[in-house]
């Protein structure tokens, strides 16, 4: 809420100015702008061609997206849909569990940026930058790192010490757009008929269910082949 003098200023003005508003929000003028066009926050009250007054809800509503955007990872689609249908009551509790099955807890740690996340990893910019070409690093915000992010760039880091280069790795890349798109043509056919929330509710039973899948089959796989492997050099050696 606004405080006495700003809830006084605004009898006798139509709204916030955007400084105003950035002040109060705390967030910047670009992604106030962005969420309007967005649909998330009304339009301003233009009063001249570069005057323009906002709503003091607005502050409340941003503070809402923010928490929604940073602790939940809800996308802004989302979080419109949500806005539009219920307004800032409407219960978010299975989008967010949907999200946090998805792309896991949101991490308490701060996200690094890319000069701190090469000093955590050990790699060189240029080392980061084609992994990121070739689609083996691929964080959830552009320029911004999580621990998972840190966790599997030390892995790549020690991966190409070793003498293996990002090329070699593609494989993985390539076969999992493969599995991706099979498990996502089965979610839509599970569920293009179902309303919004079932869809999230059954979205986040496939969720865990291909997430399990993925796990075991290529585990086992693995475990399989090598021991075959060892099978076949005991015959070897007999």
């Amino acid at each position: 809420m606004l405080d006495s003098a700003a809830d006084s200023n605004s009898l006798t003005k139509p709204g916030l100015r955007m400084k105003e508003l950035v002040a109060a929000s705390g967030v910047r003028k670009s992604t106030i702008l962005y969420y309007i066009q967005q649909g998330l926050l009304p339009d301003p009250v233009k009063t001249s061609h570069n005057m323009a007054y906002y709503d003091p809800q607005c502050i409340t509503r941003i503070r809402y997206i923010q928490k929604l955007q940073r602790r939940h990872r809800l996308s802004l689609s989302e979080i419109r849909q949500m806005l539009e249908a219920r307004g800032e009551d409407a219960d978010m509790s299975i989008y967010i569990d949907l999200n946090d099955i998805i792309f896991g807890p949101t991490p308490t740690d701060e996200m690094l940026d890319t000069a701190d996340f090469c000093r955590a990893t050990g790699l060189t910019p240029g080392q980061l930058q084609t992994l990121i070409d070739k689609r083996l690093m691929m964080p959830l915000a552009n320029g911004h790192f999580d621990h998972d992010d840190v966790r599997m760039g030390e892995v790549y880091r020690r991966i190409l010490s070793n003498g293996l280069d990002e090329e070699d790795l593609t494989y993985y890349v390539d076969l999992g757009e493969k599995i991706v798109d099979h498990e996502l043509a089965l979610r839509r056919r599970m569920t293009h008929h179902l309303p919004h929330e079932a869809d999230a509710a059954l979205s986040m039973e496939l969720a865990r269910y291909a997430r399990m899948t993925r796990s075991y089959v290529v585990d086992r796989l693995f475990q399989h082949r090598i021991a075959g492997m060892r099978d076949l050099k005991a015959q070897e050696d007999n």
